[in-house]
């Protein structure tokens, strides 16, 4: 029988549906958004079963758009205990805003959330990790939007976002939000993700357990995890005509996510992100 590590981890969830993630974009213009089945009520619907089961709160960074069409989906992650946070408003990606079209953004999907929900909004998650060195201007808009804290950079190399030379673990940015960066782990000389996403499904689940274990146990901190609902949902219709490379990140596990995270809820505690980096703040 396993114990769990004294430390306490966050658990995230970027709420938004299969097709307003950014690589599918191409095939799914935002003003189809209407008109396409969505999938995303039933996926939360089982993460709050499984947290239940667990015994786990976890912070939800919900789309502005989601929560105006599910409002009540919304008050009951709420009223579940766990911390409603922002993942902007329809998924855009910051970097590919300007300074005042961001604001807007961020201040409409604040303002939605905190109405249907009835609590107040600290927290900000950018889509894709979408904040970077050409956007730093971000962290001021937060601030400026009452925002406290950002999980908006992945300190590693990818092809669509990342800082590898931004600090691992929480910081404040000079307008004095408080930064926390997804969880990697530092070895051969290089960040390494550890945090979830795509990789929690591609590699073997061994490897996202071992990188958690070695920031609890040697850097001594919590680590930051997420996933989206629609990696729950080997179910969800298949898109034809995108890259190979779209198709084997997107779908590839989907049917081995849920156990793999029934494994996560049960190898490491978990917290909602405000709570766990509440010494941080």
């Amino acid at each position: 029988m396993t114990t769990r590590p004294e430390i306490a981890n966050a658990l995230t969830i970027d709420v938004e549906d299969y097709f307003q993630v950014s690589s599918l974009a191409p095939h799914f213009p935002r003003r189809t958004w209407d008109v396409v089945p969505c999938r995303v009520e039933r996926n939360v619907e089982l993460i709050l079963h499984l947290l239940e089961e667990h015994g786990t709160k976890a912070t939800f960074f919900t789309l502005g758009w989601i929560a105006e069409r599910y409002p009540e989906l919304i008050r009951k992650i709420a009223a579940g205990g766990h911390e409603i946070a922002s993942h902007g408003y329809g998924h855009a990606r910051a970097s590919e805003q300007s300074r005042e079209i961001f604001l807007s953004d961020v201040k409409l999907a604040k303002a939605v959330l905190e109405d249907i929900a009835g609590v107040p909004v600290r927290g900000y998650r950018a889509p894709s990790f979408s904040i970077g060195k050409g956007n730093l201007w971000a962290h001021d808009c937060l601030l400026e939007t009452g925002h406290v804290y950002s999980s908006s950079i992945y300190p590693v190399r990818h092809d669509h976002y990342g800082m590898p030379d931004s600090p691992r673990f929480p910081y404040l940015v000079a307008s004095g939000l408080l930064e926390i960066p997804v969880t990697t782990v530092r070895w051969m000389g290089r960040n390494w993700p550890a945090g979830g996403g795509g990789y929690f499904r591609l590699l073997p689940y061994g490897v996202s357990r071992w990188g958690i274990a070695r920031v609890n146990e040697c850097d001594k901190r919590p680590a930051i995890f997420y996933f989206h609902p629609w990696e729950l949902d080997p179910g969800q219709p298949r898109v034809t005509g995108t890259t190979a490379k779209t198709r084997f990140r997107h779908y590839v596990n989907l049917d081995r996510t849920e156990s793999r995270l029934r494994r996560l809820l049960g190898d490491f505690a978990w917290g909602r992100v405000d709570q766990v980096f509440e010494e941080a703040r």
